[in-house]
């Protein structure tokens, strides 16, 4: 039996442990810990598979309804799951944990048994079919025994961050006996996504094998928030590539999807109460996000143990109202663009115009009971305010920042009162307490984007920080310029046009970032997690998945796995990750995930981490 503690492997042992082993280890996100033995066992529809021994506990309150159970007497059990391949819970609003469950074995088969690959890259040229196991005579999986230790709650299904405990043991036996053991129905998830890893299809179609029997897995993420920043204003989405999207963040056990929903470019979120946000800033009819849509979205994530995170940009990045309200926005269209707002349209929301607190009511109060079911947070943005936009705001008429800073604390203090009405807790961006001197709750969730300096400050003042350092992990970044230049002199200053977040941010970067690097402990303490940033100035659905898959990989391995060696202070090696991200990348292409490539075959083939090192002449 092979065993590996990731907390305590030597990074000079590394190439060695995968030449030998490949590909024992390649589960991924890299496990806490991972042992793994070398007998064959085929695996198939004939599996069987029961929920904590015939006893389900069902929580007592009104989000999980008994609807969503079936009920055979006056208790409530389950003997066995009745799982099928294309099984999709529906219970939403109301959820529960049979329902979760069931939904991640029929994934998690799927996911086995069709959307499979074919390992040849694992292996040294030519060599696959001499390393498959024989399918004559091989045991079977047959059972696979869930038990969930603790009571899932409401909070579960829409947590704070902490208040899910994701941990969970997974095992299998030669005799094709597989055990799963987690607190939450979310743990369940976690571990039926390492247990699809586990398998690769055989060249000789319709088997599907492991090679790692017996296998013993212990789990848990080293932080809480482990999310995307999706940005579906400056370039619309379709529901397919969200969806696909939550998708891959399940399979990376990544479970906070951030939607950046409205922005000055498109306003594509339908708000029934103001029909006229929508029917004037959508950019075309159809390209928006029905109250049904919205819905669809949540309970898609929760399915999969990703909550969705809403923002409403504001007061910034608000301008696409003004074409339906231009009482409530300055700066609208303003130029020279430049000097009052970060891209083109500008427009911020007025700081002092009475009508601002009704329109802002309304908005809240359509769209805040929608969100609230199926998420603990609401995302008030605050980033990128161009005080210079409110010289133009007639209710203000100054950019003195003496003079709008208790304006901008008046507006935070009143958002986040109607968030908090909601039962929702704020998330900001750094700008509000960093810029703008504004006061904040406890409660609010800090989201940081300009680099560890930033993170020390915020964290060094008691903040609770979420980091999207746009150094490592802006996706978007280093695709050159979208901005168009006038022929002469522009286009001589500004060749080559790169974009002002150079360079591109390859799966190395991302990898090497430690969201925690510097602090003390107490502040260290303080960072709950990150995000990956994805804006859309040039993503579309055509190319979204290789923007984001396998770099955002490379980010949900540093969250769930953490970047420092406990034991040995050391970084985790681009050698240990390399094969198996490279591996990785080729369950998602085989699920239908785009993702891109992380080298070329020859660098992987064989699982030598070395065949691509760095080398010099000298």
């Amino acid at each position: 039996m092979k065993f590996i503690d990731r907390s305590s492997v030597l990074p000079n042992v590394l190439p060695f442990l995968f030449l030998a082993s490949t590909p024992v280890q390649a589960v991924w996100p890299a496990p806490s810990k991972l042992s793994t033995g070398n007998s064959s066992l085929l695996i198939d529809k004939t599996l069987g598979v029961t929920y904590n021994g015939g006893n389900v506990r069902w929580s007592s309150t009104e989000l999980y309804p008994r609807r969503c159970a079936r009920k055979t007497n006056e208790n409530w059990f389950l003997l066995q799951l009745s799982w099928t391949l294309d099984y999709e819970p529906s219970c939403a609003p109301a959820f529960s944990s049979e329902e979760i469950v069931t939904g991640g074995v029929a994934r998690a088969m799927k996911n086995i048994l069709e959307d499979n690959l074919v390992p040849w890259k694992l292996y040294g040229r030519n060599q696959l079919e001499s390393t498959e196991p024989s399918t004559e005579g091989q045991t079977y999986v047959r059972q696979l025994e869930i038990t969930q230790t603790g009571t899932d709650s409401t909070e579960t299904f829409k947590p704070l961050a902490g208040q899910v405990d994701e941990s969970y043991n997974l095992t299998l036996g030669t005799d094709g006996k597989a055990t799963i053991q987690a607190v939450s129905s979310t743990g369940v998830l976690r571990a039926l996504e390492s247990f699809s890893q586990l398998f690769f299809k055989h060249s000789q179609a319709p088997y599907v094998y492991t090679k790692l029997a017996p296998v013993e897995i212990s789990d848990k993420p080293e932080y809480d928030h482990r999310g995307i920043l999706f940005d579906t204003s400056r370039n619309f989405f379709s529901l397919e590539s969200i969806y696909r999207t939550i998708d891959a963040m399940a399979w990376n056990k990544m479970n906070r999807f951030h939607i950046h929903v409205t922005d000055s470019q498109s306003w594509p979120l339908e708000i029934p109460a103001m029909p006229e946000l929508h029917e004037k800033g959508a950019y075309a009819k159809g390209m928006t996000y029905t109250p049904e849509n919205v819905q669809a979205i949540q309970a898609y994530g929760i399915y999969r143990g990703v909550e969705v995170i809403f923002e409403i940009d504001s007061p910034g990045h608000f301008g696409s109202a003004a074409l339906s309200h231009p009482e409530v926005v300055s700066a609208w269209q303003a130029e020279p663009w430049a000097k009052y707002c970060a891209e083109p349209p500008c427009g911020q929301l007025r700081l002092n115009d009475p009508a601002v607190d009704p329109f802002l009511d309304k908005l809240m109060n359509d769209f805040l009971p929608r969100v609230s079911p199926y998420s603990a947070y609401f995302h008030t943005g605050g980033d990128e305010v161009n005080l210079n936009a409110y010289a133009l705001d007639p209710s203000v008429n100054s950019s003195d920042p003496a003079v709008l800073g208790p304006l901008i604390q008046k507006f935070v203090d009143k958002q986040h009162a109607r968030v908090r009405a909601a039962g929702l807790v704020p998330m900001v961006w750094e700008e509000i307490p960093a810029n703008y001197n504004v006061t904040l709750g406890d409660d609010v969730v800090v989201q940081s984007w300009l680099g560890d300096a930033a993170i020390n400050d915020l964290t060094a003042k008691g903040h609770k920080v979420i980091s999207s350092n746009y150094n490592f992990w802006y996706m978007d970044c280093g695709r050159g310029q979208w901005l168009n230049f006038a022929n002469g002199a522009e286009t001589e200053q500004y060749y080559p046009f790169n974009d002002w977040c150079t360079p591109y941010k390859n799966w190395r970067l991302a990898y090497s970032y430690d969201p925690r690097a510097n602090l003390t402990a107490e502040q260290a303490a303080l960072v709950i997690g990150g995000e990956v940033g994805a804006w859309s100035e040039t993503i579309d659905d055509a190319n979204i998945d290789d923007i984001l898959w396998p770099r955002s990989s490379a980010a949900g391995e540093v969250l769930w796995s953490g970047r420092i060696d406990p034991a040995t202070g050391q970084n985790r090696s681009q050698y240990d990750a390399g094969p198996r991200l490279a591996e990785f990348r080729e369950r998602m292409l085989a699920r239908g995930v785009l993702a891109g490539p992380v080298q070329m075959v020859y660098c992987t083939q064989g699982g030598d981490p070395t065949a691509c090192r760095f080398t010099t002449s000298s």
